[in-house]
């Protein structure tokens, strides 16, 4: 069985610059093109959901030219995706956050213009953070009690319904790149069973030799959710 939902941690742009001796703002959009190239090979291979961590929240306190940067070129790299017309994009995390609101307004674009598109659904978590996920998730749903539009037993179905990413199902398969072997803040309710695969590999240089055996990884792997 392959992943009905793969997440990929992006990491690896800044150690793909240093060790090329080129600008960062090359790597960053290298990396944003290799996005479209995942999203070609989950298309292919028939992978519905496609979730990227392009920017955290805590990224935000970079300095500001390399935030600028980086939001540039997630924002060009989706609207590369979003002129081929063949996948759905939606951007989740605090997006309200980002500096200079032509970009912000830009992303909420590319969101609009795919919302009828019907290949793989990519989801782009940028300024995001799972813990401020969740509490914004229990928040939310605190309110609806407290107003009484909801009522009766609090349950994780209920708390779903409330995160960035209700709707889509729990993540099967989580990558990172770079080499780096920790969540980092990323959806940790939405991997909860999730099985993880790390490479050494940065992000721009992540190919379809390393998605395919990513996929072959968690092919072999017997699920189990804990039992």
């Amino acid at each position: 069985m392959l992943p009905g939902h793969l997440a990929v941690i992006l990491d690896g742009n800044r150690r793909w610059a240093e060790r090329r001796g080129v600008p960062l703002a090359d790597a960053y959009q290298a990396g944003a093109r290799r996005v479209r190239e995942l999203l070609r090979w989950c298309d292919e291979t028939g992978i519905p959901h496609v979730t990227v961590w392009a920017l955290s929240r805590d990224n935000l306190s970079r300095d500001p030219d390399v935030v600028d940067q980086i939001v540039r070129a997630i924002t060009e790299g989706l609207q590369w995706v979003a002129a081929e017309g063949r996948w759905p994009i939606r951007i989740v995390g605090a997006v309200e956050q980002l500096p200079h609101k032509d970009r912000i307004d830009a992303l909420r674009e590319v969101e609009r213009a795919t919302a009828g598109a019907r290949g793989s659904l990519l989801t782009v978590a940028v300024a995001y953070d799972g813990r401020h996920d969740i509490v914004s998730a229990a928040r939310e749903l605190a309110l609806r009690y407290a107003d009484g539009s909801l009522t009766g037993e609090v349950t994780e179905g209920r708390l779903a319904s409330f995160l960035s990413t209700a709707g889509q199902p729990d993540i099967d398969l989580l990558i990172r790149t770079s080499g780096e072997t920790r969540l980092s803040g990323f959806m940790p309710w939405q991997a909860a069973y999730a099985e993880f695969h790390f490479t050494p590999v940065c992000w721009p240089d992540f190919d379809r030799h390393h998605f395919a055996e990513a996929l072959a990884a968690y092919v072999r792997r017997e699920r189990r959710y804990g039992e």
